[in-house]
């Protein structure tokens, strides 16, 4: 396949483009440092898209079978990177007639308040007591910008015509690929409070082979 990969120097963008690369996809690597990217593919376009605009990321979508995206922000500067980068693919694949994209949410946005969404759901039904009454509520108010950037992130995708696919994984880890996770359609996993970078980029790559997923929130966890 022909993968364009978003934020490729990230924790899972670098993993999406080594697992890519290792099994022989033709890869086109987006980041904002591309001096930062390793192994190097055959095309690396430099874009920071916290800036860019829909005809700067043309050239990076067109003729790929598949967009790939790990963007979010890594602190309170960064807040609005994912949404206004997101809305500047889709403008792009809109204009070069690309349509399939995966890109990695969050487990709580699905109760995070958004325009589109202004009274979600107070709990997530693969969410167990400890995590909907303690943890949930503690993390989101830490995080709330860097949440609030993703919900609107996830607006802009159900809004568009693309065949999109939103993964929204619990806590990250940098433990190896075990391709054992397990998905879930429209909610978090119960008992799920982990899941590796590696096998979060390990279903993005079948997810861009796979339609079986277009058009879902699909939960990631161990």
């Amino acid at each position: 396949m022909k993968l364009t990969i978003f934020a490729a120097t990230g924790g899972i963008g670098r993993l999406l483009l080594a697992q890519a690369l290792a099994e022989g996809h033709e890869v086109t690597a987006v980041a904002r440092r591309p001096q930062a990217v390793s192994p190097s593919p055959g095309r690396i376009l430099a874009a920071d898209l916290a800036t860019a605009d829909a005809q700067d990321l043309v050239p990076a979508v067109a003729g790929a079978d598949a967009v790939l995206s790990a963007l979010g922000g890594h602190s309170r500067k960064d807040t609005g990177v994912a949404t206004h980068g997101t809305e500047a693919m889709i403008a792009a694949m809109r204009a070069t007639g690309t349509t399939r994209i995966i890109i990695v949410s969050a487990a709580p946005i699905g109760t995070v308040s958004s325009p589109a969404r202004p009274h979600p759901p107070r709990h997530d039904p693969g969410d167990n007591l400890l995590v909907r009454h303690v943890l949930g509520p503690a993390i989101t108010r830490v995080l709330r910008g860097h949440y609030a950037d993703l919900a609107r992130m996830e607006d802009a995708l159900r809004a568009s015509t693309l065949d999109w696919t939103i993964v929204r994984p619990p806590r990250l880890t940098n433990g190896p690929r075990t391709t054992s996770y397990r998905t879930a359609h429209g909610q978090n996993l119960r008992g799920g409070t982990s899941v590796s970078r590696a096998d979060v980029a390990d279903y993005m790559l079948r997810a861009a082979g796979d339609h079986a997923d277009v058009r879902q929130i699909v939960g990631i966890a161990r």
